[in-house]
């Protein structure tokens, strides 16, 4: 089973209620956490856990051979991302922190004077704390295809589980709606929509969920804060009304998350009130899944 952690806007407290859910699901079944938010992974500070490099993630990028360029300038005619400097009876200069890899420049050029190589864009790593395998990818600094190594640690948790069999499998998704959090949400059982009784995070809400019918997949809501604004929530309510949508959970705030934070533990660690909230959680979503 496959579930999907995600809420649109930043800081309503995602991977809180991934890590969370993992320490939990772990008491009674081999789980996996995979951080897919690779450009600020922090799911294994949560944890507390140690990571170990498994593998490098690269991204293709074009090799002139200027033997044989004519100096036509169509590669860099081709490239949308600029990443391609051309002028006139001049060899064109590539700068490859820009390249994304799409490969326009290769299929562009009349002379087959571009081939590929590659370059280093992330890293994926591997740890374990608290009974839960944790799968972490991070995007390498300056790089941009931060979609590219979400799907990569995607595919490499697949194939690491094949080895540990886990039965339960959380993916922490970045905040946005963009390609990172699509690579992050496709092919999952199901999807948690984590908000705070915010005007932003609702809207922001709305736009992931937005998501999560388009590809057609079961998802709940988990409202994080809901006594700091307690009349702010009965809009989301109304919302999870009026498009079907459970609310799974009611998640109060407390100083205990800024404890777990600071010293790196689950807050159902820290205070035992969050056990059974989580634990409710859980079998409302096997319920829903059930449903499916």
């Amino acid at each position: 089973m496959k579930i999907a952690v995600t809420g649109g806007k930043g800081g309503t407290g995602k991977s809180t209620v991934a890590t969370s859910l993992a320490v939990e699901f772990a008491n009674s079944k081999k789980t996996m956490l995979v951080d897919a938010d690779v450009e600020c992974p922090n799911d294994y500070l949560l944890l507390s856990a140690k990571r170990k490099k498994y593998s490098n993630v690269y991204q293709p990028i074009p090799k002139w051979d200027f033997k044989k360029c004519v100096k036509c300038g169509k590669c860099a005619f081709v490239c949308k991302q600029n990443a391609i400097v051309f002028v006139k009876d001049k060899f064109p200069a590539f700068v490859k922190d820009v390249c994304i890899g799409c490969k326009a420049c290769i299929v562009a050029c009349p002379n087959n004077a571009i081939s590929e190589t590659k370059k280093q864009i992330g890293t994926i790593y591997t740890g374990k704390n608290h009974n839960i395998d944790i799968i972490t990818g991070e995007l390498k600094l300056g790089e941009l295809a931060s979609g590219e190594v979400v799907a990569s640690v995607r595919e490499k948790s697949d194939e690491i589980n094949k080895k540990l069999n886990s039965e339960i499998m959380i993916i922490d998704s970045a905040a946005g709606i963009g390609c990172p959090v699509i690579a992050s949400l496709v092919g999952t059982d199901y999807i948690i929509g984590v908000t705070e009784p915010t005007p932003s995070a609702l809207h922001d809400l709305k736009r992931v969920l937005y998501l999560a019918n388009h590809f057609n997949i079961k998802h709940g809501i988990i409202i994080n804060k809901f006594d700091l604004e307690k009349s702010f929530c009965s809009k989301i309510e109304s919302y999870a009304k009026k498009n079907k949508i459970p609310i799974i959970g009611r998640i109060p705030y407390r100083k205990d998350f800024v404890d777990s934070t600071i010293k790196m533990k689950p807050v159902i660690e820290i205070n035992p009130e969050y056990k059974e909230i989580f634990q409710n959680i859980i079998k409302t979503i096997k319920k829903e899944i059930i449903r499916i």
